[in-house]
């Protein structure tokens, strides 16, 4: 649940219309969760597998795909909006946010253009625009929160995409008055499911790359000592059975963080008794860990490379697939 006592914040990822018209208000009711997210894999999920959506598309036919596909988005996006606001007002997070079009992910001024027309098109202040922290993301990042647009920075795996992120987020919140956040999205179960097959060959703990980094990141966006820019710790749920369903939620519960998660995670996370944070870790504990993958031939750098590479062409082909069925 959220925690607003250490400043620990809960958001849902997942969108589906018949939801957020139902279930999704009793969580809020509930301080459950106080706030939600949505990347392109999960609308084309939700799109091509729930019903809910036939009726709108009937209204959008001769439009083409993209159309059809932000029309149903900005629905959905407001009506999460629209039910998290209250939050928002009462400074207590309240956020949703949408991607931009995966395909733009290096492209700066295109994503500014798109996350400026989606921003306009929900006509909710609670929303953040999700920007990928590539090397075209920063600048857009920048742009955007000056503009007065709340900004989620996604896809971000290493220490130095977390930095850029800050210094990008600092720079937009220093052109604006009006109210303004940035979340920085660290990825956190991929590094497991990549590494852990061959961390066990060497005889090295599994289940816990994904941990550190993101432990390692937090503390880093912690030293900026910048109040509106904080961790979200994204890519929660677990796959398969050798971890618990709670278990990445257990480990990076930390203050001034937020933690997305799939519902099933959330719902596990529910029965478990409360716990104190778990960040910060120590420096030289982290350190050592990642020394010795280093010694054990496991090249981050590289790691992290791929893991951006793979990410953003999931949300590509995620986006491409929900276009063809939309045509």
């Amino acid at each position: 649940m959220v925690n607003r006592e250490i400043g620990f914040s809960l958001w849902l990822d997942f969108v589906e219309r018949d939801y957020l018209k139902n279930e999704f208000g009793k969580l809020i009711e509930k301080s459950i969760i106080n706030g939600a997210t949505s990347n392109p894999a999960i609308f084309a999920s939700a799109i091509t597998t729930s019903p809910a959506y036939k009726a709108q598309l009937e209204t959008l036919e001769g439009k083409s795909p993209k159309e059809k596909y932000e029309a149903l988005a900005v629905e959905d996006i407001r009506t999460a909006a629209q039910a998290l606001r209250p939050l928002y007002d009462a400074n207590n997070d309240g956020y949703i946010s949408i991607e931009v079009d995966p395909f733009l992910s290096n492209d700066t001024q295109g994503t500014i253009e798109e996350g400026k027309r989606l921003f306009e098109m929900i006509g909710e202040p609670n929303v953040m625009v999700k920007v990928p922290a590539t090397n075209a993301g920063y600048d857009a990042m920048t742009a955007l929160l000056a503009d007065g647009i709340s900004v989620n920075a996604t896809l971000v795996f290493s220490p130095t995409q977390a930095q850029r992120c800050v210094k990008a987020m600092q720079r937009g919140m220093e052109q604006t008055d009006k109210k303004v956040d940035g979340v920085i999205s660290i990825f956190v179960s991929r590094f497991d499911r990549m590494l852990d097959a061959d961390l066990a060959q060497h005889g090295i703990e599994t289940g816990l790359t994904g941990v550190y980094n993101a432990a390692k990141i937090y503390n880093l966006i912690e030293k900026s000592e910048e109040s509106r820019i904080r961790t979200l710790f994204a890519s929660t749920g677990v796959k398969g059975d050798d971890l618990p369903p709670y278990y990445y939620m257990r480990e990076l519960l930390a203050a001034h963080s937020v933690n997305t998660a799939p519902l099933a995670t959330i719902e596990s996370w529910l029965k478990v008794k409360e716990t104190p944070p778990k960040l910060p870790l120590d420096e030289a504990v982290i350190n050592g860990y990642f020394t010795k993958l280093a010694d054990n031939g496991f090249d981050m750098e590289a790691v992290y490379a791929t893991l951006l590479k793979e990410g953003l062409e999931a949300f590509e082909k995620a986006f491409e697939e929900m276009l063809s069925g939309l045509k």
